[in-house]
């Protein structure tokens, strides 16, 4: 955790945003994978870690605008669970390490919101089963009831605060991008022909766990880059092919890195794969060169489809106007996501309290092909953290959906886009800081230039 007057000044920020009600944190529980006592790795609500900073499931907190009282609920350990887990701590001992001196058990919980009027409980989206459970056992809503009742003013207040990252946050995301950057270089000097994604992917896992925390998500390691979310592992790598590997660290506190990097399987790119690279490489510095305060997230993705759109022209895959191409979201054949996103206990910071308000700002998002795709589309303020990660795709099934279908016909060259069905995907990712005056890149660097990463490939052979 972190010291005890950060939890006390989160909390005391979010309260001057009410004038009344109360606001309802709902933790996380241990859920079973085949029984109850084989968990998943547990994992707490981000926003309840980010006012009350403890890890532990089956708690809930009540802040109590109206009588200025701050609570944690849960059940203490008991004998028969000691033996299982080893000494635990009283939730007494743990809320007084945030500041918090009002606890009781989950039957001192049920008996105070039971006297509560349901209309001033003011909570945040659900999004796990357990939460809908608890909201119909304690308010008495319906699944569609807890989702339309979650509160506007305490998602807005929530984000708008959490968007904002404080210098402890900033050091501990920096913690999360330098062992997400080591995972990186592990893979690059691990992986060879013949070995299975498994393989490489297991590697990189270790470096997380090594370093004493875990995956910020589920790794992405393939061969079969062209593929977004990607999470197949069967495939044995190939001389020839490109490897692309998103992988993020996630610390002890539950600070976020994500980075993304692309590298060929054989100690060298071929001159066709140097040409796509080089491409978004040019577009990886330029959202970067643009990514400044007051700037809209949303031009500097559309800033980058153009320097994409005018990189595969050079080669003669695309045509016609690049503006209006962009326009019309031709560059989407190629790149059908965003740029980047928002990150910091979550590596899609808050997604669970919706994007329209966090990435947004309350805008609506376009329902175009691929910018609908855009998780982050509002004015970027000094202390967000965010992700910046063009990428060129080739996917069979899109290029051949749109050219029967006859979509963007006037932009791209589809004869020649064929030639590339079976080249993959690549993508390079970073996380920066937006200061007062610019950006900062997060973390030890990557290696992404074409000479850093055959480097980095010729440790493959020489470890």
């Amino acid at each position: 955790m972190f010291e005890e007057r950060i939890y006390i000044e989160r909390r005391e920020k979010l309260k001057k945003q009410f004038q009344t009600g109360k606001l309802l944190f709902l933790g996380n529980d241990e859920c079973g994978i085949n029984y109850a006592d084989n968990t998943y790795y547990y994992r707490q609500d981000s926003t309840f870690l980010y006012y009350f900073g403890i890890s532990k499931p089956d708690l809930i907190a009540l802040i109590d605008i109206d009588g200025d009282k701050e609570y944690v609920f849960g059940d203490d350990p008991t004998v028969d669970s000691i033996v299982w887990t080893g000494s635990q701590p009283k939730i007494s001992e743990l809320a007084g390490k945030a500041g918090i001196h009002h606890t009781g058990d989950l039957s001192a919980f049920r008996k105070k919101i039971s006297g509560l009027d349901k209309q001033s409980v003011k909570y945040l989206p659900p999004y796990r089963a357990e939460h809908f459970l608890k909201l119909n056992d304690f308010l008495g809503y319906s699944v569609a009831e807890a989702t339309a009742k979650a509160s506007r003013e305490f998602i807005v207040a929530v984000a708008g605060q959490r968007n904002i990252k404080s210098q402890e946050e900033i050091e501990e995301i920096e913690r999360a991008v330098d062992v997400t950057s080591d995972m990186h270089l592990a893979a690059m000097h691990y992986a060879r022909a013949g070995m299975t994604e498994a393989q490489v992917t297991a590697r990189v896992h270790e470096v997380a766990i090594a370093a004493g925390g875990n995956l910020s998500f589920p790794i992405i390691g393939t061969i079969n880059g062209q593929f977004l979310h990607n999470h197949y592992h069967g495939n044995t790598l190939k001389e020839g092919d490109l490897f692309l590997l998103d992988a993020g660290y996630e610390t002890p506190l539950g600070y976020a890195g994500d980075m993304s990097s692309t590298f060929p399987v054989s100690r060298k790119f071929t001159e066709q794969q140097k040409d796509i690279y080089r491409i978004t490489l040019d577009a990886h510095h330029k959202a970067i060169e643009l990514a400044k305060p007051g700037v809209n997230f949303r031009d500097v993705h559309l800033h980058v489809g153009e320097v994409l759109f005018d990189g595969l022209k050079a080669l003669g895959l695309t045509k016609g106007d690049t503006k209006e191409a962009v326009a019309n979201g031709a560059h989407a054949l190629f790149f059908p996501c965003g740029t980047g996103h928002l990150m910091g206990l979550d590596v899609h910071d808050m997604e669970n309290l919706g994007e329209q308000i966090v990435g947004y700002a309350g805008v609506p998002k376009s329902t175009q092909f691929g910018l609908k795709s855009l998780r982050l589309g509002r004015e970027l303020q000094p202390g967000f953290v965010l992700t910046i990660e063009p990428g060129i795709y080739f996917i069979p099934e899109l290029i051949d959906h749109w050219e029967s279908n006859k979509i963007n016909g006037d932009f791209i060259n589809f004869n020649e886009v064929n030639k590339y069905r079976d080249f993959g995907g690549i993508r390079n990712e970073e996380d920066i800081l937006i200061t007062e005056t610019g950006n900062r890149v997060l973390g030890k660097p990557l290696a992404k230039t074409i000479e850093e990463v055959e480097s980095e490939r010729e440790k493959a052979w020489l470890g």
